[in-house]
């Protein structure tokens, strides 16, 4: 018989325990959701305020980051910018989960010409250097940064397709896929209520993922001029508008990248750790 104790340590090691990490993590990604839900309230001075005769200034009590060479106050950018920073990642996330969600469970259900005709277009989006098309599209077509995660969410649905397909591929032979055809239940509700509860999780890790790699990318297009409008404050936006600034004030551009980075490994350690914890 097992004494209590020894019960307590079983249970204790069944938990599932959270590296440090991983609650960093989480942290700064809460802090960064706060800003971007309440940047307008929290910011310390006016994000748009200029103030031409003061220009780039270095860190004081008065802007505990220092002003741009517009005189605008780089902290409350930063945090109103988180705004930007979250809203298209999300988007693109959630778009690429919807139309790979589809696509996948259609395609690994199914197979045959259907699996086929899918495969092929999630080759012909892998073999294209998503970036490059990225800039060469909203290049041509305009309208900046909602183009730009238009583009991404058709991108990184392809790589989320193939990733659903591998998971519903595992399911089909399953017996309880089995049962419910011999209960006569329609396809639909056999992948919708049956496969996907099953599938989800491993997709969830992977969207978060995605989410990580479109706040790089949409970072590096405002970088390049092809995001969001000239003015707003956008992360990836004040990066090429404070890069001649460097040594006047550095804070006014590493602050933007050390957000862009800090964000990007935050959210890619808590993907990890979704996919470590839901693949066993």
């Amino acid at each position: 018989m097992s004494s209590p104790a020894a019960d307590e340590g079983g249970v204790e090691e069944l938990r599932p325990r959270v590296a440090a990490s991983v609650l960093v993590a989480m942290l700064v990604l809460a802090t960064v959701a706060v800003s971007a839900i309440l940047g307008d309230k929290i910011v310390p001075d006016s994000p748009f305020l200029q103030r031409l005769g003061t220009g780039d200034t270095p860190p004081s009590l008065a802007h505990l980051a220092g002003t741009d060479l517009f005189g605008r106050d780089v902290l409350s950018r930063v945090i109103y910018g988180a705004r930007t920073a979250l809203v298209g990642p999300v988007i693109v996330a959630a778009g690429s989960f919807a139309i790979a969600t589809v696509l996948g469970l259609v395609s690994g259900y199914f197979g045959g010409l259907v699996d086929t005709a899918i495969m092929r277009w999630v080759d012909v989006m892998l073999a294209l250097p998503g970036p490059l098309l990225a800039i060469v599209v909203v290049g041509i077509v305009g309208g900046g940064y909602w183009t730009a995660v238009a583009v991404l969410v058709v991108l990184f649905s392809a790589t989320d397709t193939r990733i659903v397909r591998s998971a519903v591929l595992e399911q089909r032979p399953l017996p309880y896929i089995e049962a419910a055809r011999t209960l006569g239940l329609s396809k639909t509700r056999i992948l919708f209520v049956h496969v996907l509860p099953n599938v989800a999780p491993i997709i969830l890790a992977y969207v978060i993922l995605d989410f990580a790699f479109a706040l790089v990318n949409l970072a590096g297009l405002s970088f390049l001029g092809l995001g969001i409008e000239p003015g707003a404050p956008d992360w990836g936006r004040m990066l090429f508008e404070n890069r001649n600034i460097l040594f006047s004030n550095p804070a006014a551009l590493l602050l933007p990248a050390g957000m862009i980075i800090v964000t990007a490994i935050s959210i890619n350690l808590i993907g990890d750790w979704l996919l470590e914890r839901f693949a066993r």
